[in-house]
C-alpha cells in the first residue's frame, strides 16, 4: 500500500463518526427528486473555504466538485446521489426522517456522508496526488428522466476518462464488495395504456364494447412475451402495477387505464419487449373492437461496466488492506435500474456494491418504509472509493500490475 493511500485510509477512518452524522443529518432532511435544493445547498456549503472548484446547479440541482492536484495526470469521476423517495418511514430509527411522506429508503444520505468526507479528504492530500478528481454530486437518481442525462448535458463529464460509483445494498452482508464485469443492471422503461371502448347497462352487454375484458386480456397476454418472445438464456421483466378500472357493478366500463414496468438486460430484449406489447395491444383492438393510446417510455439503459474498468477495481481492492471489508467477490447481474447507466454510455465505467445489512435480522428492501442500512458500511465505501481513486492517479489510468 502507498504511503499516499495508507495516509488517506487513516485519516477516513478518523472521521469515520462525521461519516455517519451527516448520513443521520441528511436522513432526517430528505428532499424528492429534483426538489433537492436544501440539500444541494448543504452539500456546496460543506466544500466552502476547501481548495476546490465547486459548480452548483448542474443539470438542475446537480453539484460537481473538481479538485485539481496541479500535478500532471488522468482526470477521474466518482459519483454519488442525493434525493429522497415519496415514503412515509416506518424504520424506528432515532433520526427517523422529519419530513411528511418522504425518506431516503435507498442509501443515497449514505453515499452522499462518504463521499463529502472523501472529497475533503482528497482536497487535504491533494498535492500528493496527480491529476485531477470530479466529484459528482447528483441529484434525481430515483425519477426518470434522472439527474445524471442532463448533467452529462451541462458539461459534468468534460475532460474526465473513467467514472466510478458505489450503491450500498441492504440485503448484502454488511461491508461486502461484490462486482460484476459487463452488463450489471437492467435497462428500464414504462408505458400507460388507455383502452377506449363503448360503455353500457350490464343487461345488454351486446351493445357494448367492454374497456375491462380487452384490457384483461391484455395483461394476460403480456405475461406470455417474457415466457414465449425471448430467448430462454436472456434476461427480462414485465410488471403491471396499475389496472384503473373501477366502477359500479351494474355498468359496462367505456375505459380502462393501464401502467406497467419493463427491465431488460440487454437493449435488444427491450425492443423485442416493446415490439410485442405494441402487437398485444393491435391484437386486442383488433379482437374486442375498441381504441388504445399508448405512451411508451425508454428511460433507464443497460448499466454495463466495462471488462478492464472493472478488473483493474477488482485488482485494487482485492490487493488493498481494508480491515472493515469482509471480502471482495464477483457476482452476476442484478434487477433494479440505475442511471449511473448514462456514464457508463459516456466513459469507461465500473458501478460496485457494499453490503450494509443490518445485524438484529430486520432486513428490509430498497424503498420499503422500514429499510436501514448498517452504518458500518459507510466507512468501506469511503475507502474502497478513496483505494480506487489513489491507484488510478497514482497509475496514470487503468494499471493492472499484471
Amino acid at each position: 500500500m502507498t504511503d499516499v493511500k495508507n495516509e488517506i485510509l487513516k485519516r477516513l477512518k478518523d472521521k469515520e463518526e462525521q461519516i455517519i452524522e451527516i448520513r443521520r443529518y441528511l436522513h432526517e432532511h430528505p428532499e424528492l427528486s429534483f426538489q433537492e435544493k436544501n440539500t444541494a445547498k448543504y452539500i456546496a456549503d460543506f466544500y466552502q473555504d476547501k481548495e476546490a472548484d465547486v459548480r452548483t446547479g448542474v443539470g438542475g440541482n446537480g453539484v460537481v466538485v473538481t479538485i485539481d492536484s496541479g500535478n500532471p495526470g488522468k482526470t477521474i469521476a466518482i459519483r454519488a446521489d442525493f434525493d429522497a423517495l415519496p415514503i412515509q418511514e416506518d424504520s424506528g430509527e432515532p433520526f427517523s426522517s422529519k419530513v411528511e411522506g418522504v425518506m431516503h429508503a435507498c442509501g443515497h444520505d449514505g453515499h452522499t456522508a462518504y463521499m463529502l468526507i472523501l472529497g475533503e479528504t482528497l482536497i487535504e492530500m491533494k498535492d500528493q496526488l496527480k491529476g485531477k478528481i470530479v466529484i459528482l454530486h447528483q441529484h434525481a437518481e430515483e425519477v426518470a428522466p434522472g439527474g445524471a442525462k442532463p448533467m452529462i448535458a451541462d458539461g459534468a463529464l468534460d475532460g474526465v476518462d473513467h467514472v466510478f460509483g458505489i450503491h450500498i445494498i441492504s440485503d448484502l452482508e454488511t461491508c461486502k464488495i461484490v462486482y460484476c464485469p459487463g452488463n450489471f443492471q437492467t435497462g428500464r422503461a414504462n408505458f400507460h395504456v388507455k383502452i377506449q371502448g363503448v360503455g353500457g347497462h350490464a343487461s345488454s352487454p351486446h351493445t357494448a364494447k367492454d374497456a375491462i375484458v380487452a384490457g384483461a386480456y391484455f395483461v394476460t397476454e403480456v405475461q406470455s412475451i417474457v415466457s414465449r418472445s425471448l430467448n430462454p438464456f436472456e434476461t427480462g421483466s414485465i410488471t403491471i402495477g396499475n389496472f384503473d378500472g373501477k366502477g359500479s357493478g351494474n355498468v359496462i366500463k367505456d375505459s380502462v387505464e393501464i401502467t406497467g414496468d419493463v427491465r431488460a438486460m440487454s437493449e435488444n430484449v427491450r425492443e423485442v419487449i416493446e415490439r410485442e406489447i405494441r402487437a398485444k395491444l393491435e391484437g386486442m383492438a383488433a379482437s374486442f373492437g375498441v381504441t388504445y393510446e399508448l405512451n411508451y417510455e425508454n428511460d433507464y439503459p443497460v448499466l454495463h461496466n466495462d471488462e478492464e474498468t472493472t478488473a483493474f477495481v477488482a485488482h485494487v481492492l482485492t490487493n488493498t488492506e481494508i480491515e472493515e471489508a469482509t471480502g471482495v467477490e464477483e457476482i452476476g447481474p442484478i434487477p433494479p435500474s440505475e442511471d449511473f447507466a448514462y456514464y457508463a454510455q459516456e466513459r469507461p465505467a465500473c458501478f460496485f456494491n457494499v453490503g450494509g445489512m443490518v445485524k438484529d435480522g430486520e432486513v428490509y428492501p430498497h424503498h420499503h418504509p422500514k429499510f436501514r442500512i448498517n452504518e458500518e458500511a459507510l466507512i468501506v465505501c469511503a475507502k474502497a472509493m478513496a483505494s480506487v481513486v489513489v491507484e488510478y492517479l497514482e497509475n496514470d489510468g487503468i494499471a493492472l500490475n499484471k
